[in-house]
């Protein structure tokens, strides 16, 4: 890592650290742990849009695999949490390659109506053959390591912050190593980097897998959080709204994908008190930024900081 982003990542460890200290309440902590959740997606998206050009509107399937395949083999064949959290990454990432083989051939608006299919044959599937159809099920067990588990709003905060954590570093070391540059020379020229000779084809779905096994971690970190899930939370509404988060935050930097789910999730609690106007106020702050701050809101403060030191 650059300095920079060091330094940013040591302030976000002492967030961490601190938030549960200065703001106790389960209520925030609930909403801070959503926050997480969401953050884990958007930067697999931030991966996958941002900086390898490929487009996906799928990313509520992977995170309903993720979910439903987590708490089932939990709850029904008693599979610890943790083991059953990467078996449903390995189920998410096979269902990434059998999505990719064939939609990487497609560009642009093609791959995401390709991707938009996909997560709707899954959202189906979970509707009518999940355990419980439309209703969903509940008992799921919450999430548990050597014994302990975590059972408070504070201990599954600093669980799942510690995911996104460990995925942000890693993150962040893949876009600075020569595969990150791959990717951002593929999503510049995929001609170019034919010509150069990388294989596009086995990046394309490197870079499909990866992002699809972050959403399934999310999803099963949301399952063993609420203990309840059913297929309406895993529709082409929430991979909208995860895009959103990562366009919001800066979709061409890591950084962008935190922060945008931050803002996405918190702000529809903030617009609360008004009522019955909240969505079309959450709808108008969402097209002012879009309209103002094409860029994301990291990048333009990222500039801004450059300019101030220069």
């Amino acid at each position: 890592m650059n300095k920079n982003n060091t330094i940013a990542f040591i302030i976000l460890i002492l967030l961490i650290l601190l938030f549960p200290i200065f703001s106790p309440s389960s209520y925030n902590l609930s909403v801070a742990i959503f926050a997480g959740v969401n953050a884990l997606v958007a930067i697999g998206i931030c991966i996958l849009m941002g900086y390898a050009g490929q487009v996906s509107l799928g990313q509520a399937g992977f995170y309903g695999i993720g979910a439903y395949v987590s708490a089932i083999l939990s709850l029904k064949l008693g599979m610890p949490v943790i083991l059953s959290l990467l078996f449903a990454s390995g189920v998410a990432a096979i269902a990434a390659m059998i999505l990719a083989v064939p939609a990487l051939r497609l560009k642009g608006h093609y791959l995401a109506v390709a991707t938009l299919g996909f997560g709707e044959i899954i959202h189906i599937i979970l509707n009518e053959f999940g355990p419980g159809g439309p209703s969903g099920f509940g008992d799921i067990p919450r999430f548990n390591i050597f014994g302990y588990i975590f059972d408070s709003a504070t201990s599954f905060f600093y669980l799942t912050w510690g995911f996104v954590s460990l995925i942000l570093l890693f993150s962040i070391n893949l876009i600075n190593s020569r595969t990150g540059r791959a990717l951002r020379a593929m999503h510049d020229s995929e001609v170019a980097c034919k010509a150069m000779g990388l294989d596009i084809v086995s990046l394309k779905i490197k870079v499909f897998v990866l992002s699809a096994i972050f959403a399934s971690i999310a999803g099963s970190l949301y399952a063993h959080f609420v203990t309840f899930i059913s297929p309406s939370t895993f529709t082409l509404f929430h991979s909208v709204l995860i895009v959103m988060m990562a366009v919001v935050g800066g979709i061409n930097n890591l950084w962008g994908g935190i922060v945008g789910a931050i803002i996405i999730t918190v702000l529809p609690e903030l617009l609360r008190k008004f009522e019955e106007f909240d969505v079309l106020v959450y709808g108008l702050i969402l097209t002012l930024s879009l309209l103002f701050f094409r860029k994301g809101l990291v990048p333009i403060l990222v500039d801004k900081f450059k300019k101030l030191k220069a």
